[in-house]
Parts: C-alpha cells; structure tokens; sequence
C-alpha cells in the first residue's frame, strides 16, 4: 500500500522545529540562580485509623513473595515492567508481580534495582535499604542493545500516570528525541542532559503523557501530539498534527498515523535501524502479541485495520510502550507474524468482518461520524451473530440490521 508523505522539514520549518543551534542559543530552563527560600514547618495530613491501615496493608509484603531481601508489596499494578526488565528475579502471581527468586549474582541484583527504580508505583522494596542503589540510578537511560541498536535507550523512572507505559530515547545528530514521557525527576534529566539533552519529545497518543510538560520546561523542547488525542493538559503542546499522514521528522524518521487505540495513536518509525516505536498500538505481553482490547479508547475495528498498514513497513524491532520489546528476524518474519495475529483477532471480533464494517460505514451517514465507532464497541452489532445462526440472506441481513441501527439511534 503506498502511502503519501507529508514532510516536516527540520530547516523550513524552523519556528516549529528549531535547530539544535537554536536550542544551544537558549538559556536552560533547567539551572536557576541560588536564593535563599525561608523554611517552612512541615504539617503531616492526619489520617483516619481505616485510611492508616490499609496504607500499611498496601505496603505489606505479599505472601506470594521468595525469602528474602526484595520483595512486591500489594500497591502493585500488574504493569509487567519488573518482570521484564528483571525476569530471573520477577514473575506473576495471583495478578501481581512478585520475586519467585533472589538475585544471586552483581548483574541480577543490578537488574532487580533497576526495576525497583522504574517501577510506578514504588511496589518494589527491600528489607534493607539497598547500599548499591545510587549506582544503579546512574545506569539511567539504560542502552537497549549497543551494537544492534546504538544510541537507544530505555529511559525507566516510569510513571504511575501512564500506568507505567515505557519511555525511549534516541540519540540523533539533528536533535535528540524523547518518546512519551517518563516520571520527571532531575537526576534523570542530568543524564539525558550529559547524552545531548532533548530536542523533540514525541507523544504517541493521549494515554502515556505523564510529566510532558515538566521534561518540556527542563530541555525547552518541542512537544509532538496528534490533534485527535490533545486533551486539556496537552492543548499547549507546540505541535499538533492533523490529518492522517504519515509525516516526516527529517530525513530518516516518520510518523505512522495508526488509529483504534485511541483517535490520534500515532507510530514512531525510526528507519536507520528498522525500529517501530508504537505506544499502546500494538505490544507483546507474557501471553504474546496483543493490542489490549479492554482499554481500547475508540475503535478495535479501526486498530485492527491499522496494524494492517504495519505490514508495508521495513521494520524488526517493536518498542512499545507496555509490555515487551520484539525483534523480528527479517520482514517476511514480521508479516507473516503480523498477519497470522489479524487473521486471529478477526475471529474474535466477527463485528468487525467484510461483512459489517461496510454497513456500519453506510451507517455513519445517517448519524454523527463518532457514533458508528461507539455502537461498534458496545456490541450492537452482535445482532448479527442471531441473524446467521437462523440462516437469513446476506441482504437479507444487511437491510435488517441498518434498520435497527437506525432505531436504536432514534431512541438515543
């Protein structure tokens, strides 16, 4: 499927893309001058007995957990970070993560310390207070794979606000960019700072936001959002695009507008070495590829089409922001991956067949352009599973259910 390209040239369009000159012409947002704050007394808020004891409960060690020094408390959100960014240590129990096996070795500990460091809600702790993890915060951005992969990086520090949904870093010579946002902390921000700092912070879709605004203010850096996902903390992020793409960011890197996750999920394609960075559109769970269903915000019809698109570009890595990283041997590999897992999911979405999907489209020309999408998901067009069990005509069925479209949206 050839696509068009709408190009987003970083030397013409310098008022929206400024130069890396122009950003080293700024002053930092991220160095104040010293002045003295006078100290004010710290008031502790006072907790009712039920609220102190469910904050201890929280923090408890689960049972589940291996005798030891590293443990999961019940605060854990099932976010599958730690497991794997650490999976000799982690794994799942009960729907939460917990350490099935101590770390025996430098390396493995070193792994468990950084999972307690990226992990969102600060589930992860330790009977001891841990003498080594001031060196494992300064492994932060950690390289995902020198030789395969130079100068990517997992950023960890992830966010409760994303749900711990995953940052990435690329060092590039017109800029450094930023993809979806960490949680802020300014030991984090020196080391990104020492690797060139960042010029583009990247927002694959609404849900994975974070602390945008924070890492802009520290590296003065312009932030990029699809209109359809702009949402009230995001409406004074410098660059909306519109449309349905795809767009350039230089030479050697596009954005693959792919909805269904949300309106405006957009995928970083960074072609100097075949990686997809893709949000929350599509990612590899414990159980394999999945697009999760249950948090989808607009359309799994339309997120199924768009993994489709997928299928035309050059790419053997996956990043996403949840879940595990993939590395594809080749294209063909990664096509016939792709469309073995959207021949699967059409089976379990039967609504959104050939046959439906035109009728919800002729459908959406009665009533408002949203509506078809959120009828699709609240599974009113089930009603198509009754018609072929009774054996009616295909027109038959098709005449049928757009009347009761039309119905239920009269009595709406």
């Amino acid at each position: 499927m050839a696509m068009s390209t709408k190009a987003i040239n970083l030397a013409s369009f310098s008022s929206v893309f400024p130069s890396s000159l122009d950003k080293l012409n700024k002053p930092s947002k991220g160095v104040q001058n010293s002045f003295w704050v006078p100290r004010i007394p710290l008031v502790k808020a006072v907790q009712s007995p039920a609220e102190s004891d469910t904050g201890r409960w929280a923090k408890q060690r689960r049972p589940q957990n291996a005798d030891g020094d590293f443990f999961v408390d019940h605060s854990c959100i099932d976010c599958d970070t730690c497991r794997w960014m650490a999976p000799q240590v982690f794994t799942r129990v009960g729907g939460m993560s917990a350490v099935y096996k101590q770390p025996t070795c430098k390396d493995d500990r070193l792994k468990a310390l950084q999972a307690l460091i990226s992990c969102p809600t600060n589930s992860i702790r330790t009977e001891v207070p841990p003498p080594d993890i001031l060196e494992a915060q300064k492994t932060f951005p950690i390289p995902i794979d020198e030789k395969k992969l130079p100068g990517v990086y997992h950023c960890g520090y992830h966010s409760s606000k994303s749900y711990g949904a995953s940052s990435y870093l690329i060092i590039h010579p017109d800029g450094n960019i930023l993809i979806d946002s960490p949680k802020f902390t300014e030991r984090l921000a020196r080391k990104i700072e020492e690797l060139g700092g960042v010029c583009y912070m990247f927002l694959t879709h609404k849900d994975d936001v974070a602390d945008h605004g924070k890492w802009s203010k520290r590296f003065c850096c312009d932030r990029i959002l699809h209109s359809g996902d702009v949402e009230a903390c995001t409406a004074d992020v410098e660059t909306k695009l519109d449309g349905n793409g795809p767009w350039r960011l230089g030479q050697d890197i596009m954005l693959i507008h792919t909805p269904g996750h949300t309106e405006g999920s957009v995928c970083l394609f960074y072609m100097p070495l075949k990686i997809l960075f893709t949000g929350d559109h599509l990612l590899m769970r414990e159980s394999g590829l999945d697009i999760v269903e249950m948090y989808n915000r607009y359309s799994v019809g339309t997120q199924l089409d768009s993994v489709k698109k997928l299928l035309d570009l050059d790419f053997n890595w996956i990043m996403p922001g949840h879940g595990r990283r993939i590395e594809f041997k080749d294209i063909e590999e990664k096509n016939a991956i792709l469309e073995a897992f959207v021949e699967e999911k059409a089976i379990e979405h039967p609504t959104f067949s050939a046959l439906t999907r035109p009728l919800c489209d002729l459908y959406s020309t009665y009533s408002s352009p949203s509506s078809c999408n959120d009828k699709r998901n609240s599974g009113y067009i089930d009603v198509v599973v009754v018609l072929n069990a009774v054996g009616l005509l295909y027109w038959s069925k098709l005449l049928m259910l757009l009347f009761l479209c039309i119905i239920i949206d009269s009595m709406v």
